[in-house]
């Protein structure tokens, strides 16, 4: 496994010398669809800054006013983000499963952002499990609001989720509630992005093994570093819930992203999700992770 994230930061180093210097950029969607790095959102909105149809400037030699994109003249389109997606497959031997996870999201007026999420965990001889994610974030407070740079983005989120099979005792339907604050620090000598946040959850195992009857808080967090024009690699922490008879185990990762054009992003990771065997918390053992993200 080792060998393997050797592997995959060497060739994004290596493809580095090929590239452009234009890169696409954070967040990406999530396992669960929403604009984060893989286990855990951010606090920036999906895309947002892209629009379909921008507002057209006056023409000084001209007396007709500016002209405004979108439906009816009202400027709707200039408003909506374009959309993003992303195509996350996580193998984990330890525990023989196969996770595979579609996402995509968008954002209206550079404060809210709606996404959704696909996900099927297959483990090897049993029932596949699908889970459906329906997300939105309110933006708060926007990074360096009031050209203070010490000021994160700050951001409300939260995901209702469906899970197709779950086991006795728990629910199919279940819904997480976020707080979370990120800022890119630039004047460090390798600029560094930072993401804390709380969480308030009723998924066991992120829903995949149902929901529970009851809520608990939990914390999670991420590190990057930006070390080449598009190449950062970087840290997540999620701490994992404890109900009554369950305690889902920490979820750890160490990715490396490859930004390959201000479209296109690809990701390679090691991920830790708990000892699969001989310990009384859920765990899925380790692995690793691929993934692809598109934005228009």
């Amino acid at each position: 496994m080792k060998k393997f994230i050797v592997s995959v930061v060497l060739a994004l180093v290596f493809s580095w010398q090929f590239t452009g210097s234009l890169f696409a950029g954070v967040p990406l969607n999530n396992l669960e669809g929403v604009g984060g790095v893989a286990f855990n959102p951010l606090a920036y909105l999906a895309n947002a800054g892209s629009k379909w149809k921008k507002d057209e400037p006056a023409d000084p030699t001209k007396t007709e006013p500016a002209k405004k994109g979108g439906f009816n003249d009202f400027g709707l389109l200039s408003k909506v983000s374009k959309p993003q997606a992303g195509a996350w497959y996580v193998r984990l031997p330890e525990s023989h499963v196969d996770w595979t996870a579609l996402g995509t999201a968008f954002s209206l007026y550079d404060r809210v952002e709606f996404s959704y999420g696909w996900e099927a965990v297959a483990p090897h001889g049993g029932q596949t499990i699908y889970k459906n994610n329906i997300g939105s974030k309110l933006l708060l407070i926007p990074e360096n609001l009031g050209d203070h740079n010490f000021i994160p983005a700050v951001s409300l989120g939260g995901i209702l989720k469906n899970t197709t099979t779950t086991p006795t005792g728990t629910k199919h339907v279940g819904f997480d509630t976020y707080l979370v604050a990120t800022k890119l620090i630039k004047e460090t000598p390798l600029p560094v992005l930072l993401s804390g946040g709380l969480l308030a959850t009723n998924s066991r195992t992120t829903g995949v093994f149902g929901y529970d009857h009851n809520y608990r808080f939990t914390w999670f967090g991420n590190a990057d570093l930006i070390l080449l024009k598009n190449l950062a690699a970087g840290y997540e922490y999620k701490q994992g819930a404890k109900f009554h008879g369950w305690h889902d185990a920490d979820y750890q990762d160490v990715h490396a992203a490859w930004f390959i054009n201000d479209k296109l992003t690809l990701v390679g990771a090691w991920v830790y999700a708990g000892k699969a065997k001989g310990t009384k918390e859920v765990g899925l053992g380790d692995g690793f992770t691929v993934s692809l993200h598109y934005a228009l």
